[in-house]
């Protein structure tokens, strides 16, 4: 991808290129069965988005998460921290 890509990105998010790519590789090799991985993500994916979860949503995500497996779907991780 281009660069000026990610310098988009990063301006409107002030998330930096590294950041996402190991946010990306993260969830790449992630095994969304173990409850210890799954946390370390929700709580990187809400750091990373200036978000504080509280823990009762962190445990209905990655509960959510852990049920659905292989079928992941960010879309409803993302509705649920709105």
């Amino acid at each position: 991808m281009h660069r000026s890509f990610f310098n988009s990105i990063e301006q409107k998010t002030g998330v930096s290129m590294d950041e996402i790519f190991a946010l990306a590789n993260a969830i790449q090799h992630a095994d969304f069965t173990s409850e210890k991985q799954v946390r370390k993500i929700v709580r990187r994916v809400a750091k990373i988005s200036n978000r504080s979860i509280t823990q009762e949503l962190e445990d209905k995500l990655v509960q959510s998460i852990i049920q659905d497996g292989a079928s992941l779907d960010l879309d409803k991780i993302t509705r649920m921290m709105k």
